[in-house]
């Protein structure tokens, strides 16, 4: 069921809309600005309706703040007022409004509006998913990757949470090309992503093809060593697919993984804690491949092994 926020400081009046489209829609109400865009960037809504006249911040400029933040910015805002002149419609609308609905409502006109609105919006989901997603391996891409590792350090600042950041890759992966042929490498590229992907389905985690062999995987939340833990659960699960490589370190495909878990405050720039969790790699790499090595930003590392 698609979520609606509605964003006004009347009770009676924000009850009212709720009443006529509660039933096909989650509704949450807000009273004041500040409470509306707190829910707003926590919940996944497919829509925002906002009274243009509020006491401690007026709906248009509530609208600009919501298009300012990365987790709103592409959720479609219908304005709610009871100003009928055409500069304030203008206004609304040159700010990103995509519609306004005039008090007092019509049930009919109200519903309609917001099915269109809603039906859109889902679309643009849908073409996102798409795009965001790898080919070969059905989980998020590169791109994907990107705009969600911001959103997620972001949140995690806000917060004050702790934030892992793991990247690996399948160890000797051009050698068992030479040795299997291309076709099978895609084979193992799918096969070792799905089995990652599988033991990463908490709403805080995710997980994305980095480019060519090599993956990234962030969760937010957990302290380092429970972090370790459940990397070293994710190597082994990888490497008891038993999917042969006699070039190997194994008998099998295996992975290398290295990574950080941080508690990110203003100021502090992602990049820099990427670099560090890819330098974890190449000790994993470096200390004979198959292994997770995990620090944390004191300096206080986890070998798998040595």
């Amino acid at each position: 069921m698609d979520k609606i926020l509605i964003i006004d400081d009347s009770v009676v009046q924000a009850r009212h809309l709720k009443k006529i489209l509660e039933g096909k829609y989650e509704i949450t109400l807000a009273h004041t600005a500040k409470d509306g865009l707190r829910y707003a960037k926590t919940g996944d809504y497919s829509l925002f309706l906002l009274d243009v006249i509020m006491p401690d911040m007026d709906g248009f400029m509530l609208l600009q703040k919501l298009q300012e933040e990365l987790v709103t910015e592409h959720i479609p805002v219908i304005m709610i007022t009871s100003l009928s002149d055409i500069h304030s419609e203008e206004h609304g609308l040159l700010l990103g409004a995509v519609d306004y609905i005039v008090k007092p409502f019509n049930p009919v006109i109200v519903k309609a509006r917001v099915n269109t609105h809603v039906k859109q919006h889902q679309y643009r989901l849908r073409i996102e998913q798409q795009i965001m997603k790898d080919d070969l391996t059905k989980v998020a891409n590169r791109r994907n990757y990107n705009q969600y590792s911001v959103i997620k350090w972001q949140e995690a600042i806000r917060l004050k949470a702790a934030f892992s950041v793991c990247m690996f890759d399948i160890d000797n992966f051009k050698v068992y090309n030479d040795t299997y042929g291309h076709p099978a490498g895609d084979r193992v590229l799918a096969a070792v992503a799905q089995c990652a992907d599988s033991h990463l389905q908490r709403i805080t985690d995710f997980f994305a093809r980095y480019g060519g062999e090599e993956f990234v995987a962030i969760v937010l939340g957990g302290e380092p060593d429970k972090v370790f833990h459940h990397f070293k659960t994710i190597r082994q699960a990888i490497e008891d697919l038993h999917l042969e490589h006699s070039k190997s370190v194994t008998p099998w495909v295996t992975v290398s993984m290295g990574g950080i878990t941080v508690y990110p405050k203003i100021g502090d720039k992602y990049e820099d804690y990427l670099k560090m969790a890819d330098s974890m790699l190449y000790d994993a790499k470096r200390l004979g491949r198959n292994q997770v090595v995990w620090a944390n930003d004191k300096g206080i590392q986890w070998r798998e092994r040595g």
